[in-house]
């Protein structure tokens, strides 16, 4: 075991874990931050995606010793009143169906708006690749992320 000091969301936190332990579970267990959800473990799904520095990040295989002073941002810290572009985006197109990959889909949208503000279709279709969505919403995806990049500065 080790002690790491994490950034995340704005705040400081300690973790006593393995070196190898994935940055998931160490939100989700020792954080109490439950939002960025397990998917299928091997960074395929896109379920757990965070941001770290700003870029998005698969946290079910990334190590917590991987991260140095590396700042974090979950679904909760993306925007505390739940207004980032992207959120009020997903609920003015009414995305979510069952709503379990929504945190990493909304997490890997604001990450691609964050470095192309005004993305083409094709680019949208680029950067949202790999993130699965098992009810099928890619269409109202797609345009959530079309209409947040209306919104962003």
């Amino acid at each position: 075991m080790a002690q790491y000091k994490l950034q995340v969301n704005g705040r400081s936190y300690q973790a006593d874990v393995e070196p190898d332990t994935p940055l998931l579970w160490v939100l989700r267990d020792h954080l109490g931050l439950v939002g960025t959800k397990y998917g299928c473990g091997i960074a395929q799904c896109g379920a757990c995606t965070v941001h770290v520095n700003g870029e998005a990040t698969r946290s079910c295989v990334y190590p917590v010793s991987a991260l140095g002073k590396s700042k974090v941002v979950t679904i909760e810290g993306l925007s505390p009143k739940g207004d980032h572009p992207v959120q009020q985006a997903w609920n003015e197109v009414d995305v979510s169906q069952c709503g379990y990959c929504q945190a990493g889909q909304i997490m890997t949208a604001a990450a691609l708006l964050k470095k192309n503000p005004k993305p083409t279709s094709a680019e949208i279709d680029a950067g949202m690749t790999g993130n699965i969505c098992r009810c099928g919403t890619y269409h109202r995806i797609k345009e959530a992320v079309q209409l947040a990049a209306t919104k962003t500065k």
